[in-house]
C-alpha cells in the first residue's frame, strides 16, 4: 500500500472568521469535526451564498494556477543561446561571402532543424501543469444556504460542504464528516494499490503520511464506492494537487551529460578556431602573401575546423536510437533523454505499476489445515496450485474455500479487446475471482448454478460481506471478510477429514496464519459458509474454510531486469508510498534489497540533507514517501555524481521525474501529468524495457563519441598540415576549395555512417560512464591527437618531398590532397572502436562501406576530370602517386592499432574509465 505527503511553504486556508487558532498545515486529519467546523467558521448545512462568493473573492477560484507562461517566441529563442549554434550561423554566413550557396544552404538547414527540435521538446514539456489542470473535478455538489446544488468546482472555497458518490472525482482537499461505506481510490496521488476504506474518526498524529490519512478526500481522487460529506479545508494551489503543481513549476530540468559536453565542444572549438586561423593567417602576411588570398585562406580554414555536421550527426543518432526504442516499448519525447539513459547509473523506480502489475493477485490460501501457493501474476486466469512446491489439483476443501469467496463477491472478470484480462469491481475481489478461475471455477457458471437471493453488504463497521444463495441443496451463505471478524461468527472449521469443532486452540493457530501471512505483507481474508441459513442468522453458526493471502506481485520480468542492471553497474533503488512491510517484502522477492536497508518517509523526513547525501548508498528502499521526499533522494544521487533515471506513473511522481536526469513514465498506468513530466514513456509499464533502453542509449552515445573523435581527429590532421607548412615557410599545401572539400567529404557521409555503427558486443557489461569525464577521456584524447598528429606529419612530409623530387606545386598539392582523404578513410574505420581492434568485424558497418565507395567515386573524379581541375586545383595523377599515397595513408592503420593495445594493457595511464 503506497502514500505520500507533500509538504510545502503554504500555510492552511483558513477563513478571517475563524475561531482559535489556525489547524496547523497538513494536520486538519487530527482535529474532532466540530472543532473543524469552528476553525473554518462554517455548518453542516453549509455557507451562504454571500459568504462563499466572499470567500471565493478572498482565496480565488479553485483551480490549479500556471506560473508565467513562457511564450513560444521566448523558447524559441532561447535555442539561440548555443555557442555551436552561434558558430554555425557564422560558418552559414561564411560560406554564402566565399560563393559557396549550397553548402551555405546545407549548414542553414542543420541549424534550422537543431532549433525546432530544441523549441518543440521544451514547449511540449510545458504542458505538464495544463494535464494536471485536467485532472481536476469540472463540477460538484455542494450544500449552499442549507440547499443541495451542482456548481461549476472552480466556485469551491473552504468551508463548503460538498456530497460525494460513487463515481465522483473529489473536487478539493476535504475533511470527511460523514462516510457510508465510503471507498476512495487515491492511486494517482498517493500509489495505493487498492480503494481506501474512509472514516470521519479523528486521527491523533499530526505528521501521518497522506495514505494513512483515513478521515479526508484529496482533490484528484475517485469515489468508488458508497458516499459521504465532507467539509472543504483547501482549493486549488493549497490542495496536495496544487503543491504538486507548484514543485513541477519550480523544478529545474537538468541539462544532459550531452548537452554539457557539446557546450564543452563547441566553446573549445571556437576558441581553437580563432586562435589557429588567426596564427596561420598572420604568418602568411608577415611573409608577404596577398591580404585577400589570406583572408579568404582563413576562412575556409575557420569553416573546416567548425563541425558543422555535428548537430546533424547527434540528431540522426539520437533519432535512430528512439526508433529502435519504440521497437523495444520505448517511448522517448525528448531526444537527448536517449544518451542519458546510456550513462544513467541510478534507477529510482517507483513499486506500484512499475516493478509490480499493479493487479492484486492471490498468493497462498491455507485451507483444509494445508497451506497451497498460487502460481501466476496479474488478471490472466493462468497459474497453478502448488502443495510443497508440488502442482496439484484443488481438493475439496480448496474448491470450497473459492467457490464461497467468488459467490460473496461481486467483480467480475472481463477479456479486453487485446486479448488480455482485466477485472471490474473492488480489485481485492477480483483476486478472489482469478484464483477460482484458475482451478476452472468461473463466477459466471458459480453465480447461475447458485442465484443470489440475499445478501448483508459490507460496511467499514463489520468489515465483512455475506451473500445468501440458493442451490441444489438448499440456501446457503457465504462470508468473506477480516479474519478475526469472520472466526467470530463461526463454531466450526473445515479440515482434511471434514468438519470439526473450532476450539480455543484451532482459532488461536488460525489467527496466528493470518498474522503471518500479514508479516509477507499479504492482505489476508477469512472466508467462511452456512448451508440452510436464513438472512437472520446467516452470520452466526457458520463453519471457517480457510483464510486468502493476496498481493500486488513483482512481475515476472522484473527480477531478471534488476538482475541485468546490476550485472550492467546500475542501482536500482525502490522509492514508495506504500507501506514498509509491503516494499520490503517486494524487495526482498526482487533481491533488490541486497546490502542495502529500508528508510520511511517519516526517517527520511528526519535527516538532514547533507547525511541523506552520505548515508543515500547504503539504502535500497523507501517506503512511506512524499513527492517532496522523493525530490530529496534524486537529488542526493545527484549531488554524489550519479546519472540518475526515476521511474513513476502516479501524479505524485511528477515533481521527481522532472527533476532526475532521466523521466521515465507508464504508458498503460501513467497520467498524464506523469507522462508529460517525463522524457520516456514506456508503453508496456515493463521496468524490463528500461534495460533495453539503457543499452540503446549507451550504443547512441558510443557512436556520437566515435564521430566525434574521427571528426577532431580529421580537423587536427588538417591544421597541423596548415600551420606546420607556415612554419616551415612552405607554400600553402591545400587551397581553401580543398580545405572545404576535405571539410564536407571527411564530415558528411563517412561521418553519418558512424552515427549508425553497430553497437560493440560487450556494451552492457561495461560500468556506467561518468558524466563528469565527458566524451574526452584520456584514451580517447590519445587516439584522436595520436592520429591527427601522424596524419599531419605524414602529409607534410609527403608534400616537402613531392615538391623536393621535381614534381610542381599543383601535383604536389593534389598527392597531398588524396593523401588527407585517404588517412580520414582509413580513421574511420579505426574508429569504430576506441578500443577494440580493428580487424574485429572490419566492415560490419555496411553504410560506412557504401559512403567510402562513394567518396572514392567522387574523388577519383576531382582528381581525373579535366574541368574539375580548374575549380578544385588538381592534377590527373599518375599510377605511381597513387601507390605512394595509398602506402603513405595505410601507416595511420598500424599507428591507432598500436594506440588502443596500450589502452587495453593500461599502458601509460590509458586506462579506459569505462572498464
Amino acid at each position: 500500500m503506497k502514500s505520500s505527503t507533500v509538504q510545502s511553504d503554504i500555510k492552511p486556508q483558513t477563513s478571517p472568521l475563524t475561531h482559535g487558532d489556525a489547524a496547523p498545515e497538513n494536520s486538519w486529519h487530527a482535529y474532532p469535526i466540530d472543532e473543524v467546523f469552528a476553525l473554518l467558521d462554517s455548518k453542516p448545512d453549509g455557507l451562504s451564498s454571500d459568504e462563499s462568493r466572499k470567500r471565493l473573492e478572498q482565496y480565488g477560484p479553485n483551480e490549479l494556477q500556471a506560473a508565467r507562461r513562457i511564450s513560444p517566441w521566448e523558447i524559441l529563442l532561447e535555442q539561440f543561446k548555443n555557442v555551436l549554434i552561434i558558430i554555425l550561423l557564422i560558418a552559414t554566413a561564411i560560406s554564402f561571402f566565399l560563393g559557396h550557396g549550397v553548402e551555405s544552404i546545407v549548414i542553414a538547414i542543420i541549424v534550422l532543424f537543431a532549433v525546432l527540435l530544441g523549441f518543440i521538446q521544451e514547449y511540449r514539456a510545458e504542458r505538464a501543469i495544463e494535464a494536471l489542470q485536467q485532472m481536476a473535478a469540472p463540477t460538484a455538489t455542494v450544500l449552499r444556504d442549507g440547499k443541495e446544488m451542482r456548481i461549476p468546482a472552480r466556485d469551491l472555497v473552504p468551508g463548503d460542504v460538498i456530497l460525494l458518490h460513487t463515481g465522483d472525482r473529489v473536487p478539493a482537499d476535504a475533511r470527511l464528516i460523514e462516510a457510508i461505506n465510503l471507498q476512495i481510490e487515491e492511486a494517482a496521488l498517493t500509489g495505493e494499490s487498492v480503494p481506501v476504506e474512509k472514516h470521519i474518526d479523528p486521527l491523533g498524529r499530526d505528521n501521518l503520511p497522506l495514505g494513512d490519512r483515513r478521515n479526508m478526500a484529496y482533490a484528484g481522487t475517485s469515489v468508488t464506492y458508497g458516499r459521504g460529506k465532507a467539509l472543504i479545508v483547501a482549493t486549488g494551489m493549497r490542495t496536495e494537487f496544487g503543491k504538486i503543481a507548484q514543485m513541477l513549476q519550480t523544478v529545474e530540468t537538468v541539462r544532459t551529460p550531452l548537452q554539457q559536453n557539446l557546450d564543452r565542444v563547441g566553446g573549445v572549438l571556437a576558441r581553437a578556431a580563432f586562435v589557429v586561423v588567426a596564427l596561420i593567417v598572420a604568418l602568411g602576411l608577415l611573409r608577404g602573401q596577398p591580404i585577400i588570398d589570406m583572408l579568404i585562406f582563413g576562412i575556409a580554414l575557420a569553416v573546416a575546423v567548425v563541425p558543422e555536421a555535428l548537430p546533424a550527426v547527434v540528431t540522426i543518432s539520437l533519432a535512430i536510437g528512439v526508433q529502435k526504442m519504440a521497437k523495444r516499448h520505448a517511448l522517448i519525447r525528448r531526444l537527448p533523454a536517449v544518451e542519458t539513459l546510456g550513462s544513467t547509473s541510478v534507477i529510482c523506480t517507483d513499486k506500484t505499476g512499475t516493478l509490480t502489475k499493479d493487479e492484486m493477485t492471490v498468493r497462498q490460501i491455507v485451507t483444509g489445515e494445508q497451506c497451497f501457493t498460487v502460481s501466476g501474476a496479474g488478471y490472466a486466469p493462468e497459474g497453478e496450485f502448488l502443495l510443497d512446491d508440488h502442482p496439484v489439483s484443488p481438493p475439496e476443501p480448496l474448491a470450497l474455500t473459492l467457490t464461497a469467496a467468488v459467490l460473496a463477491s461481486d467483480a467480475r472478470l472481463i477479456r479486453k479487446e487485446d486479448g488480455g484480462w482485466d477485472i471490474k469491481g473492488d480489485p481485492t475481489e477480483g483476486a478472489l475471482i482469478v484464483a477460482a478461475a484458475k482451478a476452472g471455477l468461473w463466477k459466471e457458471t458459480l453465480d447461475a448454478a447458485n442465484p443470489r437471493i440475499h445478501e448483508i453488504p459490507f460496511s467499514s463497521e463489520t468489515k465483512r460481506m455475506t451473500t445468501l444463495h440458493r442451490g441444489a441443496d438448499g440456501v446457503t451463505a457465504y462470508a468473506k471478510g477480516a479474519p478475526e471478524v469472520i472466526l467470530e461468527g463461526c463454531v466450526s472449521v473445515m479440515t482434511a477429514d471434514g468438519m470439526h469443532l473450532l476450539d480455543d486452540a484451532r482459532r488461536e493457530q488460525i489467527l496466528r496464519q493470518a498474522q503471518e501471512m500479514a508479516s509477507q505483507a499479504m492482505r489476508v481474508l477469512g472466508i467462511a459458509f452456512k448451508p440452510g441459513a436464513t438472512p437472520d442468522d446467516a452470520e452466526t453458526g457458520m463453519t471457517f474454510l480457510g483464510l486468502v493471502g493476496m498481493i500486488d506481485p513483482p512481475r515476472p520480468e522484473a527480477k531478471g531486469a534488476i538482475a541485468t542492471c546490476i550485472e550492467a553497474g546500475i542501482r536500482p533503488v525502490m522509492i514508495t508510498g506504500d507501506h514498509p512491510l509491503t516494499a520490503q517484502a517486494i524487495a526482498r522477492e526482487l533481491r533488490l534489497l541486497d546490502g542495502g536497508r529500508v528508510v520511511t518517509g517519516a526517517e527520511l523526513e528526519a535527516m538532514s540533507d547533507e547525511r541523506l547525501k552520505r548515508e543515500v548508498q547504503n539504502i535500497s528502499v523507501y517506503a512511506r514517501v512524499s513527492p517532496s521526499h522523493k525530490l530529496r533522494v534524486v537529488t542526493a544521487w545527484q549531488s554524489n555524481g550519479h546519472v540518475v533515471a526515476m521511474t513513476g506513473d502516479g501524479v505524485n511522481d511528477a515533481p521527481a521525474l522532472k527533476r532526475a536526469d532521466i523521466g521515465v513514465a507508464m504508458g498503460v498506468t501513467g497520467t498524464d501529468v506523469t507522462k508529460e513530466a517525463a522524457a520516456m514513456t514506456l508503453t508496456d509499464d515493463n521496468f524490463a524495457s528500461i534495460v533495453a533502453a539503457v543499452e540503446e542509449g549507451r550504443g547512441v552515445f558510443s557512436n556520437i563519441k566515435k564521430y566525434l573523435m574521427y571528426l577532431l581527429s580529421s580537423n587536427i590532421g588538417e591544421i597541423g598540415l596548415m600551420a606546420g607548412a607556415s612554419f616551415l615557410g612552405l607554400p600553402l599545401p591545400l587551397s581553401a576549395v580543398q580545405i572545404l572539400y576535405v571539410n564536407l567529404a571527411t564530415d558528411g557521409l563517412p561521418a553519418l555512417a558512424l552515427a549508425v555503427d553497430p553497437p560493440e558486443a560487450d556494451l552492457m557489461k561495461r560500468k556506467p560512464r561518468n558524466p563528469r569525464t565527458g566524451i574526452f577521456t584520456r584514451p580517447v584524447v590519445t587516439l584522436m591527437v595520436l592520429g591527427g598528429v601522424w596524419s599531419a606529419i605524414i602529409n607534410l612530409a609527403l608534400f616537402a618531398w613531392a615538391l623536393n623530387s621535381g614534381r610542381g606545386l599543383e601535383q604536389a598539392m593534389t598527392m597531398t590532397f588524396v593523401s588527407l582523404v585517404l588517412i580520414q578513410f582509413f580513421k574511420a574505420y579505426n574508429f569504430r572502436s576506441d578500443r577494440n581492434s580493428v580487424w574485429k568485424k572490419p566492415f560490419a558497418n555496411k553504410w560506412l562501406n557504401l559512403a567510402i565507395i562513394w567518396e572514392l567515386a567522387l574523388l577519383s573524379l576531382i582528381v581525373y576530370l579535366p574541368f574539375l581541375h580548374d575549380a578544385f586545383g588538381t592534377y590527373a595523377l599518375p599510377l605511381t602517386d597513387w601507390l605512394i599515397v595509398a602506402g603513405l595513408a595505410v601507416t595511420v592503420v598500424p599507428v591507432l592499432e598500436l594506440a588502443k593495445w596500450m589502452v587495453r594493457k593500461g599502458w601509460f595511464g590509458l586506462i579506459d574509465p569505462d572498464e
